[in-house]
């Protein structure tokens, strides 16, 4: 019985350990130590298995000692300087501190965990893959991955997640659950995560920078998608094109080309869209709205390209070149259109007639000829046309604008083709060329005069009646 007593008493006293985050030890080693340095192996928080793992982890912090063996002290309080209820609040204490941030722990295994953050440890690998984590409970989530065990299943949808966690995150999409607001605009959101990146939009907070270029981000996930600028990673591909795109919404947007889905509708016309952006851009049709305005002249477009595009009227800039005859274009659907010129190629057909054509804009003027429609009326004279152009060429003779000048002369237009033709007599260039004889000509309509030299056609001579007098 003598032996099994003092096996308990070793058992207990080897359960003890003495933290001392403030004072020193005593000189008097032998003393028993103040209630509020005493951790026993009873303590009030639960057992876990992370406790367990702070067992075998050295953490290197001054601020607790390691267990040492005590003699059995007595249950009395007659020799702590303080009550036994101040002794449990005390113990109750955070008094567990960490040199290097400064934060405070009420028990060991969560300083010994987040010791870890400082140093890096990662202790606990993967057998399969050897990927490495500083927390066991992380090895634990991450086998999932291997095994493809998904235990946690949402009871709305259906859908099973490897993590209690994100089942949480995820069933408050159906609850509409927004537990975390930010204390400045009110603003809920569903994740803690996401409530910690928006406040930097408050703060002005960027800690993430990009070493390539400097540009800083408050969010991780806009950091991840800038680096691959620089690294040209694309790593979300088309299973069917092979096509790959940086982000994973550019390739869902992607995937409706080859779906046929399109989720956003007009609720005015019904007019169905794969990306939203066009939906809004379409919407502007209705509402006339014109957002985008030139600094230049004061025009205003629905679209920001639309804007570009014309800003390039003023700057003269005209980026897109063709690669067979040198001609540049301010936009590249004109380059597309003129390529056409080299190739022959005439996509568009009229179904009535059978003409073909290289642009789009010259098969629906085409088509009008047919439907005689006429969608541009002059609001003076109540003349109407079917082009556009044409329609601008008629309002200048009623408000007597002449945009177009000569840079050599001065001499102002109120068509540009004219503008062109006037050109011609300082340069001297001929591009229209008789087919028999090779004489050259400024403009179209004196080639075709003296085209008649050579077929002998003369259709403004009139027979000359003679009355005998």
């Amino acid at each position: 019985m003598e032996e099994e007593g003092e096996q308990l008493v070793l058992k207990q006293e080897a359960d003890i350990f003495i933290v001392t985050p403030i004072y020193k030890e005593s000189d008097h080693s032998e003393s028993e130590p103040n209630c509020d340095h005493l951790l026993s192996y009873n303590s009030p928080e639960p057992e876990s298995q992370d406790q367990k793992e702070s067992e075998h982890v050295q953490t290197g912090s001054t601020r607790y000692a390691e267990p040492k063996k005590r003699r059995p002290h007595s249950n009395k309080t007659d020799n702590c300087p303080v009550t036994e209820s101040q002794c449990k609040t005390d113990i109750s204490e955070k008094s567990l501190k960490c040199d290097t941030c400064g934060k405070t722990f009420q028990y060991k295994y969560r300083l010994t965990k987040h010791l870890r953050v400082h140093t890096g440890e990662k202790p606990y690998s993967c057998s399969t893959c050897g990927k490495r984590f500083s927390q066991l409970i992380h090895v634990k989530s991450h086998m999932a991955i291997h095994t493809g065990e998904k235990p946690y299943s949402c009871s709305s949808c259906g859908r099973r997640f490897t993590k209690k966690s994100t089942l949480d995150h995820h069933e408050r999409i159906h609850t509409g659950e927004k537990p975390y607001s930010c204390s400045t605009c009110g603003k809920g959101f569903s994740q803690m995560i996401h409530l910690k990146t928006h406040m930097r939009i408050h703060t002005g907070e960027k800690p993430y920078s990009c070493e390539t270029c400097g540009k800083c981000f408050s969010d991780s996930s806009a950091f991840r998608v800038h680096v691959r600028i620089h690294t040209g990673e694309k790593p979300y591909s088309c299973i069917a094109c092979g096509k790959s795109f940086r982000h994973m919404i550019n390739l869902k947007t992607h995937m409706r080309i080859h779906t046929g889905e399109k989720p956003y509708s007009c609720t005015t016309c019904g007019k169905g869209f794969s990306r939203k952006s066009g939906l809004e851009t379409h919407v502007r049709i209705h509402t006339d709205e014109k957002p985008y305005c030139c600094n230049t002249c004061g025009k205003r477009c629905s679209q920001m390209i639309h804007l570009k595009n014309h800003i390039r009227i003023h700057t003269g800039e005209k980026p897109y070149s063709c690669n067979t005859c040198g001609k540049s274009f301010s936009q590249l659907i004109n380059l597309k259109t003129h390529m056409r010129i080299h190739t022959g190629e005439k996509p568009y057909s009229c179904t009535i007639c059978g003409k073909e054509f290289c642009a789009l804009s010259a098969f629906n003027r085409h088509m009008r000829i047919h439907t005689d429609d006429k969608p541009h009326c002059c609001s003076t004279c109540g003349k109407r046309f079917r082009d556009q152009s044409t329609f601008k060429k008629h309002m200048t003779i009623h408000t007597g604008e002449k945009p177009y000048s000569c840079i050599t002369c001065g001499k102002r237009f109120g068509h540009k083709p004219t503008m062109e033709r006037h050109q011609r007599s300082h340069t001297g260039e001929k591009l229209h060329s008789c087919s028999t004889c090779g004489k050259g000509f400024s403009q179209m309509i004196n080639l075709k005069i003296h085209m008649r030299i050579h077929t002998g056609e003369k259709p403004h001579c009139k027979q000359a009646n003679y009355s005998k007098g």
